[in-house]
């Protein structure tokens, strides 16, 4: 059983940063795909970054130039560094895994003011 935990959110002023970090634990094996959604109030959830199982990258339009994915050292863990904040970017953030199963963190708030 695969468990992913997220940590890094928090408030943080427009054009600010924040680096949101997902460690997997469960396995031995490499995660892939894995990555990073986010939901905000009233909305769905949607697509910020990911790794695919070719370990390419895909990002999230809304995101892209603004946010970027990485990986850890250590086995399945990924970071999401995420600059010129924006209030949009207001949402929690899921760390997503696909396992055998879809499996999603318990999220973390990022909220962002104006």
């Amino acid at each position: 059983q695969v468990q992913l935990v997220e940590s890094g959110g928090g408030l943080v002023q427009a054009g600010g940063s924040l680096r949101l970090t997902c460690t997997a634990s469960g396995t031995t094996r490499n995660i892939d795909p894995m990555g990073w959604y986010r939901q905000a109030p009233g909305k769905e959830r949607e697509l910020v970054a990911v790794f695919t199982p070719d370990s390419a990258t895909r990002y999230g339009t809304s995101v892209k130039g603004r946010f970027t994915i990485s990986r850890g050292n250590a086995k399945n863990t990924v970071y999401l560094q995420m600059n010129s904040l924006k209030p949009e970017d207001t949402a929690v953030y899921y760390c997503y895994a696909a396992f055998g199963r879809i499996y999603w963190g318990q999220g973390t708030q990022v909220t962002v003011s104006s």
